[in-house]
């Protein structure tokens, strides 16, 4: 090859590399980037506002003393059991956020858990049959009004039995104690309550969590959410720092997620009592006297023992308290 020849060639072959490294065409320099959008709130979330400074919670004595079942051989009209046996079903008022306690089974799509367990015990004493019921779903912060409205006969859905609610409706005996507790990241750092401040804390509206969660953690930001399950998403989806609740309900979103666990020592005690209507006294005396039978004949731990394994072995069921 001739020097002119060689030097044509470096030369072309030159420009050919040049040009590949030119400017990119306007396809590649307008292709679209992928932007980081943040993930939405669930419906409903609104930052809790300051807790207002209220007068102590009435004294009722013991709030969690009921009514005592009535003989089978009593004479005593019962116009509310009479009602709902003549409608032919229960009307119960839960959630479906409560894993372990009310839920939706993904396999069937029924609504199942602990605290439906119970309230088809109250069905069968009433009809011989579980399956009489029609369910209401609600909120926390909906529960006592459904009750008072007659929307519901019973309320059975994580609620915790206190002198507050006692002035507005009635309640069973207890069926299940349960806690407050912080559901955190494993490795977060957080190991409790006291670690709260500065942070945000997702809560449930209409819960007794809620407010005590602001009055010992003053400092924490808290995120009021509608039920529990968007409290599992706020947390994953690292809107939150911590989660607080019954450490029954907290074990529930634990198992949902292995990332989670729950910290700290209990803050409360929470008896769960079934809400009935406050004139329906004959209503609560019906239930007590089911709660009385499960307890007696080992239906109580069977139910816990199916739905309620991640707490641990069955405990003996509540002691029931009566007021009469």
């Amino acid at each position: 090859m001739t020097g002119r020849l060689a030097l044509a060639t470096v030369t072309l072959a030159l420009a050919a590399v040049l040009a590949g490294c030119a400017a990119p065409s306007d396809d590649v320099a307008h292709a679209p980037r992928t932007l980081l959008v943040p993930p939405p709130m669930p419906s409903g979330a609104t930052i809790a506002p300051p807790a207002p400074s209220t007068a102590p919670e009435p004294s009722c004595g013991d709030p969690t003393a009921s009514l005592r079942p009535l003989p089978a051989d009593s004479a005593v009209p019962t116009p509310s059991v009479d009602r709902i046996r003549e409608r032919g079903r229960l009307v119960v008022g839960l959630d479906t956020s409560s894993n372990l306690f009310s839920f939706r089974d993904p396999a069937t799509g029924s609504i199942v858990g602990f605290d439906v367990e119970i309230a088809r015990e109250v069905a069968r004493d009433l009809f011989g049959d579980p399956d009489r019921i029609e369910y209401h779903l609600l909120t926390s912060a909906d529960r006592v009004q459904s009750l008072v409205d007659r929307s519901v006969d019973i309320v059975v859905k994580t609620m915790t039995i206190n002198c507050e609610r006692r002035q507005t409706i009635a309640f069973s005996t207890v069926y299940f104690e349960a806690g407050q507790r912080v559901l955190a990241l494993k490795g977060s750092g957080i190991r409790g309550i006291g670690d709260l401040g500065g942070r945000r804390v997702c809560a449930v509206a209409g819960t007794t969590n809620l407010h005590r969660v602001q009055a010992l953690a003053p400092d924490a930001t808290v995120l009021s959410v509608p039920g529990w399950a968007d409290c599992l998403v706020v947390m994953q989806q690292r809107q939150v720092d911590a989660v607080t609740s019954d450490d029954a309900i907290l074990a529930g979103l634990a198992a949902q997620d292995p990332n989670l666990e729950l910290v700290g020592p209990r803050l409360s005690v929470e008896p769960y009592g079934i809400g009935v209507n406050q004139a329906d006294t004959d209503l609560v005396r019906q239930v007590n006297a089911t709660l009385d039978r499960i307890r007696g004949d080992g239906t109580w731990q069977r139910i816990h023992n199916r739905w309620l394994a991640p707490l641990g072995p069955a405990p003996a069921p509540p002691t029931p308290r009566y007021e009469d």
